[in-house]
This record gives C-alpha cells, structure tokens and sequence, in this order.
C-alpha cells in the first residue's frame, strides 16, 4: 500500500511477552501461561517471537492474589530502583527480576508488546484495558480484535487518569496491553471465559504478524471507555462498610448509570442513588478484589478515538 505523510512509521514488534498469574488466583492466566509454556506452538509466530511467562509464581503456587504486595501495583521507579535483598517485599523482589528480563521499563531494550492475563469477578465480558491513548499501535491491534470477534464483543478501557493510573507488570513494554475477561470466581476455571481469552491472543498475535510484514493499517477509529472516578463503598464513622451494590447495578458493567439511579443498598433495605452530574458508565462492578482497594466499582465516559494508519519502519 502507498503511504501518506499522515501514517506513523513504528518499529517491527519482534519481542512478545504474554504475562499470566500476576495475580495468582486468576486462573485463565495461569492456565493458558502453563500450556503454551509446555507447548507454544499456538502462539508462536514466523516474524514474532512469543515468550509465555509465570509472572508471580509463588501467588500461583498457593493460589492466591499475592504473596506480601499487588505486583499489578509494584512497577514504580522507587520499588524497581530499590537496593535488591531479601528483605523486600516478595512481590518488589520479583518486579524488578521481570523489568531486567523485559525491560528496563522506558529504554529501547523493552519487550515491544506485552499481554498481560488477568480475571475479574465482575461481568464485564472481554476488556482491552489501553494505558495511552496516543497509542495507535495498540488502538489499531485493539480494532483488529474486536473486528476479529465480531459478533462477540469486546471493549477497551483507558485508563491514563493522572491519579487512578497504576505502575501495572506490563507496564514495562513499549506497548502494554491488559486483558480482563469474565465474570469468574478466584481459584475457579470456566471453559468459556479460558476459551474467550484465548480466542483474543490469537487475533492480537495474528495482527502483529501482518504488522511484521509490512501490511499498512489505515486510520480508525475505537470507541473507548475513558476511567473517570473509583466509587467507594459506603462506610460508618469506623470504617465498616454499611451498604452493598444495589441489585439494579449489581452485573451492570458497562451500562449506563444515570443521576437518580440505584447505586447501593444498605442492610436495612434503603436504596443509596447515584448523585453524579451526568450518564457514566460504571466497571468493575463489585470486583472481589478491589474490597481491600476500597472500591466498589469505577465510573467512565464512553469516547471515540482516532487512530492514524500505521505501518512498519
């Protein structure tokens, strides 16, 4: 394909990681890492080499979140830039093994793209989480894959709020991507939520394969759901929690949530409404996980992004 001045021109993605077990309950993660590690046949490509990776071994081990502290949250400069010893927290000690395997997060050296498995309890069916929205390596991949799927669905979060964003595992990639699928319990398999997840690295791997051999994407646009704002639980004067989602939002991922619309209910059978100032979207919706966070789900605004066309340099 010809080229205009308007397409950006980005390095091939040789180097692929596919992160499963950062949190070590996730079971989808763990168990498509545990395969494709015996046998990566599946997500191996001729221009694109695929490595399948246990990222906290020892929360997989004991099937559990983590071990002393979130690795989705331990890929700061001050944890990766720590003096080493033992007596770090597990989880530090192991980012900073995976930023010199992968990384350094930030140089050229970096892994180009890493995937990073993960399972969630709320119904928010099959979710691209994007960190940049001038990513258009990603917005373009995440358009292919959704286009791929088609009829079944799935969504992209953006998360590049200044405050709610996280130093994630595959944060240390040129251009990370998170992938969220179910509902699922902790600890628990589901073949169609496994099967789902697995259906989505094969069109993100076939993308980057045509990337890698010099097809040109044209522009697109992606719609997106843009992170606004964590919604906490509400709590007593102790910090005990005192009301539950309400049955109305409870499995609303992704559904709009209007002013004057149920948001919690409290033990006592009183609806607590939503107050916000507009239509927004809430995920994550009663998330196990995110009890400890102090979150009961997030809100977002639905948005349109542009990608420019891209090809390879």
């Amino acid at each position: 394909m010809t080229s205009n001045n308007n397409t950006a021109c980005l390095d091939e993605a040789k180097r692929v990681a596919i992160f499963g077990g950062t949190h070590g309950n996730e079971m989808s993660g763990v168990t498509l890492v545990n395969l494709w590690m015996k046998n990566g046949s599946e997500i191996q490509r001729k221009q694109v080499k695929t490595k399948a990776f246990i990222t906290n071994p020892k929360a997989v081990e004991k099937c559990t979140r983590y071990v002393d502290t979130d690795l989705n949250r331990a890929f700061t400069p001050e944890n990766l830039s720590a003096p080493g010893g033992h007596d770090l927290p597990y989880e530090v000690q192991r980012a900073q093994e995976i930023n010199k395997m992968f990384g350094p997060k930030g140089s050229p050296e970096a892994y180009d793209v890493i995937f990073d498995l993960h399972n969630t309890t709320s119904n928010m069916g099959c979710t691209l989480i994007l960190e940049n929205s001038k990513d258009h390596f990603n917005l373009q991949m995440m358009n292919y894959i959704k286009k791929a799927i088609t009829p079944a669905s799935c969504l992209v979060l953006l998360n590049e709020h200044p405050l709610l964003k996280y130093s994630t595992s595959r944060s240390v990639a040129k251009h990370p991507v998170g992938l969220e699928v179910g509902p699922q319990p902790q600890g628990v398999l589901r073949s169609n939520i496994f099967e789902a997840m697995r259906d989505i690295l094969k069109h993100a791997l076939d993308f980057i394969e045509l990337f890698n051999e010099g097809i040109e994407f044209p522009p697109c646009k992606v719609e997106v759901f843009r992170l606004l704002e964590r919604v906490d639980y509400p709590r007593d004067a102790n910090g005990n929690i005192i009301a539950m989602v309400h049955p109305n939002l409870q499995d609303g991922d992704w559904e709009p949530l209007n002013p004057g619309d149920p948001m919690f209910q409290t033990f006592d059978g009183n609806t607590i409404p939503y107050q916000g100032f507009g239509t927004v979207y809430p995920t994550f919706i009663n998330e196990a996980a995110y009890y400890e966070k102090q979150q009961a789900f997030v809100t977002t605004r639905r948005e349109t992004l542009v990608a420019s066309a891209i090809r390879k340099a």
